[in-house]
């Protein structure tokens, strides 16, 4: 018995859009034009859409005057709201020989074929591989591995000496924190925690906050660990 017209829809293909009377309470049906499978149901209560996502952000300060800024995440740059200076977000890969001052927020990489030299670069995250000379800050984590040659200074936020890697270095490495997990000599002085993992060796000293040594790292050097105040927290910077 064919279906009332007051139960009927005017139901819409979302394949052509077609309109084509259905039977409220039927489960499928046809497209007449273009013969796709319609499920009815779904087509008169489709399911609730997804509230959009909002752009993802990051957190940064002001190169000049250290104001904090949210951007989004995809940003290559932009201007500081309070000082309207501009502030660099752009990752830099170096697979040559270049003589460069770098002052970026983004990824700083020195490849093994990379040559940086005559330099003063303050970057965001560093992984160098290749050579450095200069002056470096990574206000992120900054990335050692043996095949890197460095000479100059460098400070980071984190520093990290991956597994089966080794970095030796003659004055004072001053972090706000390390992750050892290959090699290091060189004397640390950290503000916060430094980690020693099992697979690590360090021949030095560290002067840190917090020591954390796993089980199976080898240790060679003199600990001075805790708290620091105001004027041994200065010295360390």
């Amino acid at each position: 018995m064919p279906a009332k017209k007051q139960d009927q829809v005017l139901l819409t293909c979302p394949h052509c859009g077609h309109q084509q009377a259905e039977s409220r309470e039927a489960f499928s049906t046809i497209c007449k034009q273009c013969g796709q499978h319609l499920r009815v149901q779904e087509i008169l209560r489709p399911p609730p859409k997804a509230p959009p996502r909002a752009p993802r952000q990051k957190h940064i300060t002001c190169f000049e005057c250290g104001a904090e800024l949210v951007i989004p995440a995809s940003a290559e740059s932009t201007m500081c709201k309070r000082c309207s200076q501009y502030v660099d977000l752009h990752d830099y890969r170096i697979t040559s020989a270049l003589a460069k001052n770098f002052k970026t927020k983004g990824a700083f990489t020195v490849e093994l074929k990379g040559y940086v030299f005559n330099t003063e670069s303050i970057v965001g995250d560093a992984v160098i591989k290749g050579k450095f000379h200069g002056k470096l800050a990574a206000l992120g984590s900054l990335t050692i591995y043996s095949t890197a040659d460095i000479k100059g200074s460098l400070t980071a936020a984190h520093l990290i000496i991956p597994a089966e890697n080794h970095f030796r270095w003659p004055d004072p490495i001053k972090v706000g924190s390390a992750e050892i997990t290959g090699e290091l000599a060189a004397n640390l002085r950290a503000q916060d925690t430094v980690t020693l993992k099992s697979a690590a060796r360090f021949f030095g000293n560290i002067d840190a906050k917090n020591l954390i040594i796993e089980d199976g790292a080898v240790v060679v050097g003199k600990m001075q660990i805790g708290p620091r105040t105001g004027h041994e927290q200065s010295s360390l910077l």
